[in-house]
C-alpha cells in the first residue's frame, strides 16, 4: 500500500511556521479582496462583471483543491506551499500588469492562476496545521486561521490606507508579491518532515484512499456544513467593501475599514476560539457561530449608518471566524486519512467561498450587492441544521 511517515518532528518549530504561513496567505488575500472597489473602477466593470473576474479565481482554485491531497502526498507540505507560493506571487504581478494596461483578459488569466495557487496554499497548510494540532494534543487549528485573518486584518489596512493616500493597486500587488515569494520559499523549511510516498513491493498503489474520501457520509456532510459556513466568510471577503460603498455611499477608504472590522472580529475570535471549542465542543460552538453570522448580516444590510454597519460586519466575522477551522479538524479527526479527507472537505467548502461571492455580483445586479448578500442566511441556517456531523470521532471509530 502506499504509505506516508512523518519523524520526530520539533513540533513547535512547525507550530511557528505554520502560523507565518497561514499569516501570509491572508495577507495575500486581503491585499487583493480589500481593493476589490478600485478593480472595478479602473476597469469600468459593473458587480455581475466583477463577479465574471472572481469566478476565475474560483475556477482556478476549484481545479487545484480536489488534486490537492495528492500533491501534498508526494511532495511534502513544505514544497507544496513553495510551488503555491511561487505560482500566488507570479500571479500577483500578472494582475498588477493587468491593472497597468487595463486589460480585462490579463486580469482573467491572472486571477486563474492566483486562484490555483491561493488553492494549494490553503490545502496544504490546512493538512499541515492538523498534524501539528495533533502532536500538542489541543485545540490551535483556530489560531492558524486567526493568523490568516489577522494577516488579512493587516492586508486590508495596508489597502485602506494606500488607498487614501492614492498609491495605486499595481505597487500594492507587486511589493506583496515579492512578500509572499520570499516567506512561502523559506518558512516551510520548519514544517514537520514528510517522508516521499513509498510504494508497495508488489508494485500497486492505494487507488481506494483518495475515492474513499469522496464516498465517505460524515466527510461529506462535513464538507456541506462547511460549504454552507464558509459562503458567509467568503461573502464578506469579497462583498463588504464594496457593498458598503454602494448601500451606504462610503469612501472606498469606508468601504475597506469596514472590512476590517470584519476580519478584526474574524481574528479575535480564532485567537479565543481553541479554549472556547476546548470547553463547550466544536458541535455548540459551530451553531452558536452561525447563529452569530446571521445576526451580523443581517445588521450590516439593515443598518442605515456607518455605526451600525460596522458593529454588524464585526459581529459577521465573529460568527464566521470558527466555521472552517472547525471543519478542518473535524476532517482531520483520523491522522491516518487526514490528507484525503481535508482536500475533499477543503474542496466542497471552497465551492461556497470561492464560487459563491461571484454568483452574489450576478445577483447584485439586480438586487443592489448590499441586499444581495442576504441570500447567504440560507445556507447559514443548513450549517446550523447539520452542525451536529462535527462531533469529534471516538478513538475507536479512527481507522
Amino acid at each position: 500500500m502506499t504509505t506516508s511517515t512523518r519523524t520526530v518532528p520539533n513540533v513547535n518549530a512547525a507550530a511557528i511556521a505554520t502560523f507565518f504561513v497561514f499569516g501570509m496567505n491572508g495577507l495575500v488575500f486581503a491585499s487583493w479582496a480589500a481593493r476589490i472597489p478600485a478593480v472595478t473602477e479602473a476597469l469600468s466593470l459593473t458587480s455581475g462583471q466583477m463577479g465574471s473576474l472572481l469566478l476565475c479565481t474560483a475556477v482556478g482554485s476549484l481545479l487545484a483543491l480536489p488534486t490537492a491531497g495528492w500533491v501534498v502526498g508526494r511532495i511534502g507540505t513544505a514544497n507544496t506551499v513553495r510551488t503555491a507560493g511561487v505560482v500566488a506571487a507570479a500571479a500577483g504581478v500578472g494582475i498588477a500588469v493587468a491593472l497597468m494596461a487595463a486589460s480585462v483578459p490579463v486580469m482573467a488569466v491572472s486571477l486563474f492562476f492566483f486562484g490555483i495557487g491561493i488553492g494549494l496554499w490553503d490545502v496544504a497548510q490546512n493538512i499541515e496545521g492538523a498534524d501539528v494540532e495533533h502532536r500538542l494534543r489541543r485545540t490551535i487549528m483556530p489560531q492558524f486561521h486567526a493568523a490568516f485573518s489577522g494577516g488579512a486584518f493587516v492586508g486590508a489596512l495596508i489597502g485602506a490606507g494606500l488607498s487614501h493616500l492614492g498609491v495605486g493597486l499595481p505597487e500594492h500587488l507587486l511589493v506583496i508579491a515579492g512578500i509572499a515569494l520570499v516567506l512561502a520559499l523559506t518558512a516551510p523549511r520548519y514544517f514537520l518532515p514528510h517522508a516521499p510516498v513509498v510504494e508497495a513491493s508488489d508494485g500497486g498503489t492505494d487507488v481506494k484512499r483518495g475515492p474513499s474520501a469522496w464516498r465517505d457520509g460524515r466527510t461529506l456532510l462535513i464538507g456541506v456544513v462547511v460549504l454552507g459556513a464558509t459562503l458567509t466568510e467568503g461573502a464578506g471577503n469579497d462583498w463588504i467593501a464594496k457593498a458598503a460603498v454602494d448601500g451606504l455611499g462610503t469612501s472606498e477608504g469606508g468601504g475597506a475599514l469596514l472590512f476590517a472590522l470584519f476580519v478584526a472580529g474574524m481574528t479575535l475570535m480564532r485567537f479565543l476560539g481553541g479554549k472556547v471549542i476546548d470547553k463547550f465542543g466544536r458541535v455548540a460552538v459551530l451553531r452558536a457561530s452561525m447563529a452569530a453570522a446571521a445576526v451580523g448580516l443581517v445588521l450590516f444590510v439593515l443598518a442605515d449608518n456607518v455605526v451600525l454597519a460596522g458593529a454588524g460586519a464585526t459581529l459577521w466575522g465573529v460568527g464566521a471566524a470558527l466555521a472552517f477551522p472547525m471543519g478542518m479538524s473535524a476532517a482531520a479527526d483520523d491522522p491516518k486519512h487526514a490528507a484525503a479527507r481535508v482536500s475533499v472537505v477543503s474542496t466542497i467548502g471552497y465551492v461556497a467561498f470561492l464560487a459563491g461571492p461571484p454568483l452574489l455580483g450576478y445577483l447584485g445586479d439586480h438586487t443592489g450587492i448590499h441586499n444581495a448578500l442576504l441570500a447567504i442566511g440560507a445556507p447559514i441556517l443548513v450549517a446550523l441544521l447539520l452542525a451536529g456531523v462535527a462531533k469529534p470521532l471516538p478513538a475507536t471509530q479512527e481507522k
